[in-house]
Parts: structure tokens; C-alpha cells; sequence
């Protein structure tokens, strides 16, 4: 199952994606895509529907991040080697985490915004996920059990927030903007295993990432059960996963995104996101 949310921001509607990859309209049989209607197997439930009983979403409609919103928006960073020597950081022996504000949440071709006083806007595509029922003290072997869906997550970042002055990397990855989600839900059975992805991201059409979620150091068993020793974890909660070398803090020079750039965005099985990036106000 794929679950795709569309329309203008604030009034979207749930919907189901095809096999032609058309978004049909789900709002008769769901009110939105929420932690509440995902605890409550809502959500789960659209499997049930053929998405070609349902009418088309219309032609060149918006398309919102899949989950309405999400109540901790969780991250994992330096989860790829390469990515973790071209940021000049050691190799993590267990996850690092922090948190990106979940009011950054948007849509994955929404403009993401250069936020007042930015110099260092970069980019980081990144496999995530969304949880499906508590998680507490969880094993790897169960850890799979408690993910709802995957999607992708593009973890916006402004470099000089996150690592300059007192550092603290949840101000460089919270701006309004920041976490581009989509196109879609992807549940577990349509991508297979997380953990043989392969990602890109562009700027103005140049590659900048090339990798593979199984390159990751931590998977996604391991980040769940981590995770659940550190905290609870609740339907709803998204979790990214880190992203793989390419950014633009590793080029040599540092190479940042400006007002006018675009991103193209992609993981296997996942589809596309595009977003340009426009100036404040």
C-alpha cells in the first residue's frame, strides 16, 4: 500500500496511490493520516481498498507530506562512514540523535526557504520511517514489527546553526521548511527489506549523493531498538535515518544552496521530491 495525502496547504485529503501511480481520493473512508487514525489501525485498514474504486485526485494537484503531522520527529546523523569522514567527525559507535522540530514537516516538491541569517543551507537525502505502535525496550527482532511505513525524508540543514556558536544541531535542522516528506507511505511490503535502497539527491541537475541504504552503520532494526532503550516511542513518531556522503559541507570547497537552486530527490521504491529554493518573504 501506498498513501499519498494532496491538496492546498492546511485542507489536504488522505488518499491512495495506484499502480499507474495516480493518487486516488481516500477522505470517504478516512479522515487524515495521523498518529491517531495509524494507533488506531484507521490507516492500516485503507490495504483493504482497491485504490481504482477510488475517483483520480485532480490533474496537477499539491501533494502534502503523508502523515498530517507527527508528534517527535526524531533523527539519526553520521550513519553512513564515508559520510562521517567527509563531515570530519569520528565514526559513531552507536547512534547519534537528535531531534528536527516537527514544525518544519512539509510536502516533497514545497519550496524549502532560506531562513533569515542562513550562509550554510545544505542538503541530505535520507531513507525514513514512520512508527506503527509503541515501541518500548524492543528487540532487533522485533523491531521491524513496529514500523508502519517508509518514505523519504530530504533533512534540510543550515550548517552554520547547526555547528557554529554553542553548536546544538536541532537549531540547524528546524527552520520552517526543513524536512521535505514524501511523495509517499510506502508500507513494508511494497519496498521489501530497508536495508537495499538505492538514493540520489541533485542540485540543478548535478549529482551530488550516490548511495545505499546498506551502507548504513546502524539499519533500521538496530535504530528502533536503540531508540526504544532511550525513550518511547509512539505511532506517528518519524524517524530519518542519515544520509550518505555528498553534502555540501564535504565538497571541497563547501559548496551551499541558494536562492534559485533546485533538488531532486529519490530513493528505490520510494519515488521523487523536488524542491526549489526560494528566498524569505
Amino acid at each position: 500500500m501506498k498513501i499519498a495525502r494532496f491538496g492546498a496547504i492546511g485542507a489536504e485529503k488522505p488518499g491512495l496511490v495506484d499502480a499507474n501511480g495516480t493518487i486516488r481520493d481516500a477522505s470517504a473512508h478516512i479522515s487524515d493520516i495521523t498518529p491517531e487514525t495509524i494507533a488506531s489501525g484507521e490507516a492500516g485498514s485503507l490495504a483493504s481498498i482497491d485504490p481504482t474504486t477510488l475517483p483520480e485526485a485532480p490533474s496537477g494537484t499539491r501533494i502534502g507530506s503523508p502523515i498530517a503531522r507527527t508528534g517527535h520527529f526524531i533523527a539519526i546523523g553520521l550513519n553512513y562512514e564515508d559520510h562521517a569522514i567527509e563531515s570530519n567527525l569520528p565514526i559513531p559507535d552507536e547512534p547519534v540523535v537528535f531531534s528536527k522540530a516537527p514544525s518544519c514537516l512539509v510536502g516533497p516538491n514545497d519550496d524549502v526557504v532560506v531562513p533569515k541569517g542562513s550562509t550554510k543551507l545544505d542538503w541530505e537525502v535520507e531513507l525514513a520511517f514512520v512508527i506503527s505502535k509503541e515501541a518500548s525496550y524492543v528487540s532487533k527482532e522485533d523491531a521491524l514489527n513496529h514500523v508502519f511505513a517508509y518514505t523519504i525524508c530530504n533533512d534540510v540543514s543550515e550548517r552554520a546553526f547547526q555547528i557554529e556558536g554553542t553548536g546544538q544541531w536541532i537549531k540547524g535542522k528546524s527552520a520552517p521548511t526543513f524536512g521535505p516528506t514524501g511523495p509517499f507511505l510506502a508500507t513494508p511490503d511494497e519496498i521489501g527489506a530497508p536495508g537495499d535502497l538505492d538514493m540520489f539527491l541533485d542540485v540543478n541537475g548535478e549529482r551530488m549523493q550516490s548511495g545505499n541504504t546498506k551502507t548504513m552503520i546502524f539499519d533500521v532494526a538496530t535504530i528502533i531498538s536503540y531508540l526504544s532503550e532511550k525513550m518511547i516511542l509512539l505511532p506517528g513518531d518519524l524517524i530519518t535515518t542519515g544520509t550518505p556522503p555528498g553534502v555540501g559541507m564535504g565538497k571541497n570547497p563547501p559548496r551551499y544552496l541558494n536562492a534559485g537552486d533546485v533538488m531532486t530527490v529519490g530513493i528505490q521504491g520510494l519515488g521523487e521530491q523536488t524542491q526549489n529554493v526560494k528566498p524569505l518573504g
